[in-house]
């Protein structure tokens, strides 16, 4: 025989929800259970209860708050339930968008970490790497790079720029530290840009590179001057400091140093400083 009255255990089991959960449905009116015993307190659900519970775990899917599911569960009108249902498909279709915009941006975050993946350089050391010349735009001053900077690093270079310049001008998904002398301050590799002042051009050519942390770039980055002075004939006249992102909130730096077109210094001589 078909069992017809339910234990708010069984009755929880069937709806897949908690005993508590049924026991908030009673306290707020939302489904009551059709008997209670006046000597244990004990609550007994039927059919037609569970039927109920289970609508109201399909109306929470449409991200329904309780008290507009009680209100549709009270509708006997055919016109406002097909109201309300057309209401929650365009949720449905508004929540459908908001994923795939999500999803696109953990694909372009995932596409970006490949390639810094793809692009770090196992061996240890001093390397070569050669560029075109690059174009860049100087900001602020920096001492120490901060994860606040780099979590908007752009806003440093287009609030430089005028609201007519702003369309004008893309920048590279990078950040960095030029160095030259005593100076040190944030730069961006220019994707797109007009001829304003401030601009600087990286010459292009070969560049000596290496891998290094907080810890040790200053001494790293000795090294370099040190390598290019002696295989170059002069100091280099600036330094990059990029940075690497190695996690979420962690990241190394790459030190580039310009070398020129040729080890016997044919061109770019302005970048080199002498006295060594």
């Amino acid at each position: 025989m078909k069992k017809t009255i339910f234990s708010i255990g069984e009755a929880a089991e069937q709806a897949g929800m908690t005993r508590e959960t049924l026991r908030h449905y009673d306290r707020i009116g939302l489904v009551k259970p059709s008997r209670v015993d006046p000597y244990t307190n004990y609550r007994y659900y039927s059919g037609e209860d569970i039927v109920r519970l289970n609508t109201v775990h399909a109306l929470q899917q449409m991200d329904l708050p309780l008290a507009e599911i009680k209100q549709v569960l009270e509708y006997d009108d055919l016109e406002k339930i097909i109201a309300f249902l057309e209401r929650a498909e365009q949720k449905a279709d508004e929540k459908i968008a908001s994923l795939r915009r999500g999803k696109a941006k953990i694909q372009r975050a995932k596409a970006d970490y490949v390639e810094k993946l793809q692009s770090r350089r196992a061996a240890a050391g001093v390397f070569t790497r050669e560029f075109p010349e690059r174009v860049i735009m100087l900001a602020d001053s920096v001492d120490k790079i901060t994860v606040d900077d780099l979590w908007s690093y752009l806003r440093h270079f287009y609030r430089r720029l005028s609201d007519e310049q702003k369309d004008r001008f893309d920048f590279e998904n990078l950040a960095g530290v030029y160095r030259s002398g005593a100076s040190a301050r944030y730069f961006a590799v220019c994707t797109r840009y007009e001829e304003i002042e401030g601009l600087i051009r990286l010459p292009a050519g070969t560049y000596l590179c290496a891998d290094c942390t907080e810890e040790n770039w200053r001494e790293t980055l000795e090294q370099l001057m040190d390598t290019a002075a002696a295989r170059y004939h002069g100091r280099p006249a600036f330094s990059l400091q990029l940075v690497v992102v190695s996690g979420i909130l962690q990241w190394t730096y790459q030190l580039q140093v310009y070398a020129g077109g040729s080890p016997a210094g044919a061109s770019g001589r302005e970048n080199f400083c002498r006295g060594t």
